[in-house]
């Protein structure tokens, strides 16, 4: 559905008396499956949404390629376009003209009659729980209503593909997860492929199929969410201890079973192990000859987090 190659976007910006090349995009390479949710993971500032117009047509390449929806982007936008929906960070809706005449109005831009247009509008905004904001204006709705209703506009002419530029922030989480209930529902009834940059974590972790992480205008990696989590060496483990006099017995003891050096914050140390299932009833054994008296003891999975930091340098919600 989507075949990115080599994909780069410059810029040249005035700094003083002098002109400077930026590159938002340096190499935008991968490959998007049909039926897919794929999340695009990296910090603010990172090229995500300069990719995302790019592979839209809104701003053309400085070099590279890519085919969208088998429709080549420089050379076939018209085509592209037809078979594409958006939903931008700053939404698609107006402030002013009522809801339904929005939602129709774009529905046209594609070719609907108005008729079909009036019907698909009305089912979708049934469907996403927006029954009464058909000649209500955007402004005087909610966070999570507007996202809706951008998902309705977005939707309306049935794209194959649906791109979505930070489609959940600024929303409370229970509106986040609405949403994103809906955006599920969508893609299994119309078969749709689903391309979303995002900066939440565990929204790339639940909901996608596939995980690009995008960091200085470049691809780092791509796999499934569970697959990059495995390329991390063992679960998080975490000991508090009661005593300051404690923390290096407690070092020494959770170094034995660590596969890498334990980090010690205050009273806390932190390590990775190998099959912690096995290794923890063992570990709190030493722990007690030890004599270390513990105040906590915390396994935790890897995240995305985890991966991000291990291939950057540098976690991601510190990057935001």
């Amino acid at each position: 559905m989507i075949s990115a190659s080599g994909l780069a976007k410059s810029y040249t910006v005035r700094r003083g008396r002098e002109r400077m090349q930026v590159d938002a995009v340096s190499d935008a390479t991968f490959e998007v499956a049909e039926g897919e949710i794929v999340s695009f993971l990296g910090p603010n500032g990172a090229g995500k949404t300069t990719t995302l117009r790019m592979l839209t047509t809104l701003t053309p390449p400085s070099s590279g390629s890519a085919r969208v929806a088998g429709q080549d982007i420089v050379d076939r936008p018209r085509e592209v376009r037809r078979q594409i929906g958006y939903v931008s960070q700053s939404g698609s809706a107006g402030g002013f003209a009522k809801a339904g005449d929005e939602i129709v109005d774009r529905a046209l831009l594609y070719g609907l009659d108005a008729a079909t247009a009036t019907r698909r509008a009305r089912a979708l905004l049934e469907r996403l729980d927006l029954p009464d904001v058909w000649t209500r204006v955007p402004r005087s709705l909610s966070g999570g209503q507007r996202r809706r209703l951008d998902l309705v506009m977005g939707l309306v002419h049935q794209p194959r593909l649906l791109f979505l530029d930070e489609p959940t922030a600024g929303l409370d989480p229970q509106a986040r997860a609405n949403l994103w209930g809906h955006i599920r529902e969508l893609r299994e009834e119309y078969g749709m492929t689903v391309f979303l940059t995002t900066h939440y974590l565990d929204e790339a972790d639940m909901l996608s199929d596939r995980v690009i992480v995008f960091d200085h205008g470049r691809v780092v990696t791509a796999d499934t969410p569970g697959a990059l989590k495995d390329r991390i060496s063992g679960d998080l483990v975490e000991v508090e201890v009661a005593d300051p006099e404690q923390v290096d017995a407690a070092v020494r003891v959770v170094e034995k079973a660590a596969a890498d050096k334990p980090a010690v914050t205050g009273l806390r140390i932190a390590g990775r192990v190998h099959r912690s299932g096995t290794v923890l009833p063992g570990l709190t054994r030493e722990l007690d000859a030890a004599g270390v008296e513990l105040v906590s003891l915390e396994v935790r999975r890897p995240t995305l987090d985890d991966v991000f930091l291990t291939l950057t340098g540098r976690s991601l919600r510190d990057a935001r």
